[in-house]
């Protein structure tokens, strides 16, 4: 009996404590009184042992009261896990809409950087380089005719590297011809300038999605082939798009000598920006590896996705949640 109201004094106690550190501050009254009024029968029980007698009625009472209290307590402890599911909910939809809205500046930062090397520094080289092919009709020494070729080979080298870093930050063939185009486009380069096989199949042809959606699977593509190169030592790549009920299936194998996934999170393999990154759309991705089996990788994005934008107050009601996360974090240290 004493050891009943220990711990029901305690739990009121707590019930107390929580009253002013939830919304719904009707649920912890509704315990605390439920509680103690549990702690008034046990020492009325011990009164009764006595000789003291108690009349059934009080008994009764009490237990009706102890019946309404957690009764309200369990309606109430129903609104709070409504509440927690529609902010947990809440906060996901904000941190895709904040994560979209990253990655689309991402995006026009990369293209209008893309555009300057294009359109501002191109012309300048592809006048030098016209400038040189004038000079070379001109009568000069041989010495002087072996200087210009190599400088016109040097010319000729930075335009193709401005052209491959101007791609690379903006692909034209994505943006004009679609993710299947930008795809086999970079396939082919890289297929040119490394010793591995890389396959990419797809049923689809030129079908053209969201623009985000388009973007994003072709960073992650990009992203793959890349961590395969430079890690796996792998001879053959295996990529495959598909379209299966509106869901953009994607899915990747090499056969280099893999990994296990836990020890290569934060190694800067990008993985987690991969993540972040088909998060923002709402689907899917699932890595498996693991030492001498190569990488396999699925990821799945639904083409009717609803793009959102996120608006100022979307903006306060999510830097609000991380302070009080950051807050409540803060107290918990303390």
């Amino acid at each position: 009996m004493i050891v009943a109201i220990v711990m029901q004094s305690i739990a009121a106690i707590i019930a107390l404590y929580l009253v002013n550190k939830t919304r719904f501050s009707a649920l912890w009254i509704c315990c605390f009184i439920a509680l103690m009024l549990l702690v008034v029968e046990r020492f009325l029980q011990l009164s009764s042992f006595d000789g003291h007698p108690i009349p059934r009625m009080t008994y009764a009472w009490i237990g009706i009261v102890v019946s309404i209290c957690f009764s309200i307590g369990v309606v109430c402890a129903l609104f709070l896990v409504r509440h927690v599911e529609r902010m947990t909910k809440h906060r996901r939809l904000l941190e895709n809409r904040l994560m979209t809205a990253v990655l689309r500046t991402e995006e026009r930062s990369r293209a209008e950087f893309s555009r300057e090397l294009h359109d501002g520094l191109g012309p300048l080289v592809s006048s030098a380089k016209m400038s040189l092919s004038l000079l070379s009709r001109a009568e000069m020494e041989d010495k002087n005719r072996v200087i210009l070729q190599n400088t016109a080979s040097v010319i000729d080298e930075a335009i193709r590297s401005l052209r491959e870093i101007s791609n690379n930050l903006s692909p034209h063939v994505l943006i004009n011809f679609g993710l299947v185009r930008g795809i086999n486009n970079f396939v082919d380069r890289i297929g040119m300038m490394h010793d591995v096989r890389i396959i990419f199949r797809t049923p689809l042809r030129e079908e053209r999605f969201d623009s985000n959606i388009e973007v994003i699977l072709y960073r992650v593509v990009c992203e793959l082939i890349n961590n395969s190169l430079k890690h796996s030592e792998c001879k053959q790549i295996t990529l495959s798009l598909t379209l299966e009920n509106k869901h953009l299936r994607l899915e990747y194998h090499d056969d280099g000598r893999g990994f296990v996934p836990n020890d290569v999170l934060d190694s800067g393999m990008g993985l987690s920006n991969i993540r972040s990154r088909i998060s923002s759309l709402e689907g899917t991705f699932r890595l498996s590896s693991a030492p001498g089996r190569g990488v396999t990788a699925v990821a799945l994005v639904s083409t009717d996705m609803p793009m959102v934008h996120l608006s100022n107050s979307d903006l306060q009601n999510l830097n609000d949640m991380d302070y009080d996360r950051r807050k409540k974090r803060k107290n918990r240290s303390r």
